[in-house]
């Protein structure tokens, strides 16, 4: 969640949750992509084993590298405890991270395409200390080439943009979940419109990247209402996410036809009076393919309920 919505929200009313330390340093190879040919496959793991697929909460603005001063230290350890497993859950190191983050939206999906992205602190009303933060992750041109290629070949337009940086979407997780900023990483932008049956036809073409190396993560949040932020939202939190909960576990067919029609769920708009914060799930989803979802994290932050899915 971000304060960018409304500049009247203050820090204390940001949904600030965020990845907590995994001290994990993993040893990761190059995108053995050809350059001359950008639909070529990079090599996949050598075992053959699929990377998971992720979606996450990413909390808002700085936190937890800046004290915000929200939640109950309870509510933030059980949800960093969970984060900080996030980098020990592919069962091999990844090539590379593909990240879709709620908070980048263009006309047709684009990609990063820099080989060393800048930060992009796309929040506001911080400490000084916000807007120093660094993860010098690399980035990875050949996968962004080879994500637009997948794109194209499902009908969809894409572009690239050399300069666009890591937003807090994607740093703030990743600087905890991967400290050491080695793995080479992917933004790739929301398709602007919001359309749900569009981000879940995203995913499915980007599910051969599963069996490259590439470990996909969707980075939003399951309750985003900025307006309506504090207890007495609890009743809207939990309908909303008990109804995510029980259809992302549903069958691939099943459940891409209820986040499609997601708009119709118990407490939906409230929930998300606008959906950027959701629709990383639908592509997360898509890529998911026949593999069932699991709650991996469902806890509280200010008595909003929020969640964290997994697909392998």
């Amino acid at each position: 969640m971000t304060t960018d919505a409304n500049p009247s929200l203050t820090p204390r009313r940001v949904f600030a949750v965020g990845l907590a330390g995994a001290a994990v340093s993993v040893a990761i190879s190059n995108m053995n992509t050809d350059k001359s040919d950008s639909s070529a496959k990079p090599e996949g793991p050598s075992s053959g084993s699929r990377m998971p697929v992720v979606f996450l909460p990413h909390g808002g603005g700085p936190w937890p590298f800046v004290e915000v001063g929200i939640g109950k230290r309870a509510e933030l350890d059980h949800l960093a405890a969970y984060l900080k497993s996030l980098s020990a859950l592919p069962k091999q190191p990844p090539k590379a991270l593909l990240v879709v983050s709620a908070h980048w939206e263009e006309p047709v999906p684009t990609v990063m395409s820099s080989a060393a992205p800048p930060m992009l602190y796309d929040y506001y009303g911080f400490p000084p200390a916000s807007y120093e933060i660094t993860w010098p992750a690399p980035g990875a041109p050949a996968l962004g080439a080879r994500v637009r290629a997948l794109l194209e070949g499902a009908g969809f337009q894409t572009a690239e943009n050399g300069e666009r940086g890591f937003d807090h979407g994607t740093f703030v997780p990743l600087k905890l979940a991967y400290p050491n900023a080695e793995v080479p990483t992917l933004q790739l932008s929301l398709k602007r419109g919001l359309d749900p049956e569009e981000h879940l036809a995203m995913g499915r073409a980007l599910a051969p990247l599963r069996d490259e190396g590439v470990f996909l993560i969707g980075s939003g949040m399951t309750y985003h209402n900025l307006r309506a932020f504090g207890p007495a939202a609890s009743p809207v939190s939990e309908a909303f996410d008990a109804w995510l909960r029980e259809t992302t576990t549903l069958d691939s067919v099943a459940r891409d036809r209820g986040l499609a029609a997601w708009a119709r769920a118990p407490s939906a708009r409230q929930a998300h009076p606008r959906e950027e914060h959701l629709l990383p799930l639908m592509v997360m989803a898509g890529a998911a393919g026949t593999d069932r979802g699991t709650t991996a994290y469902s806890g509280t932050i200010l008595d909003l309920r929020i969640s964290a899915y997994h697909f392998s």
